[in-house]
């Protein structure tokens, strides 16, 4: 049986829209037939993922490396700075020490007020206040003021004979040098006598030209 001719004259109408015009959803396309599928290239995701990963952790360690650090110099920045701040106070409180150290050496200092200096010393040991400069001692122009001098045969080198006034340090830093009177040894007997000089002889003077003989 053959086709009417309605069913040859048909004309057949394909809808390539991708777009559903009645649900509005995105349509599947089916792949062509003679279309080749590309060749899946191998997975690197988790190589990379690694590699991201040590990075991260080594710039991590670093900052935490830094910051160590930073802690450490802001903790001894701050010791320096509390220290200076407690040396340039005890320099004020010197002359206060120098005035116990008279009354003491007077026989000045009892009762109540001796109770206070022993606390004052207490209380700058505490701190961190040394005191130095004993007759005996080297005479060390680093920490030493010579204000007398003289010579002594009592002494091998120069040596502090007499202590005018303490000093004081804090810490490793200088707050005063102590100022004492310097012995120096005595020079030995005739060192830098000159010897006699032997006695000469004095010769006249003769001229130069002799006279002429007279004709």
């Amino acid at each position: 049986m053959s086709d009417s001719p309605e069913e040859q004259d048909r004309v057949i109408i394909r809808d390539n829209r991708k777009i559903d015009p009645v649900t509005g959803e995105a349509r599947k396309v089916a792949p062509a037939r003679d279309a080749q599928v590309p060749a899946a290239e191998p997975e690197e995701g988790p190589m990379v993922d690694a590699t991201l990963l040590d990075e991260r952790t080594r710039d991590l360690q670093r900052v935490q490396a830094e910051y160590a650090n930073y802690r450490k110099r802001a903790e001894r920045d701050r010791l320096a700075a509390g220290d200076l701040a407690v040396g340039n106070t005890l320099a004020e409180l010197l002359p206060v020490l120098d005035d116990i150290d008279r009354a003491r050496a007077h026989g000045d200092l009892n009762g109540a007020l001796k109770a206070v200096a022993d606390h004052l010393d207490a209380l700058f040991a505490k701190l961190g206040l040394v005191s130095f400069g004993e007759v005996g001692d080297p005479f060390d122009p680093a920490v030493h003021e010579a204000v007398l001098h003289d010579e002594s045969d009592a002494v091998s080198e120069p040596t502090c004979t007499n202590v005018l006034r303490k000093g004081y340090k804090h810490r490793d830093r200088l707050l005063r040098a102590a100022m004492v009177g310097v012995s120096d040894p005595a020079a030995p007997p005739g060192l830098g006598e000159h010897p006699l000089e032997p006695d000469t002889e004095a010769v006249e003077p003769t001229d130069a030209a002799a006279e002429p003989d007279e004709i």
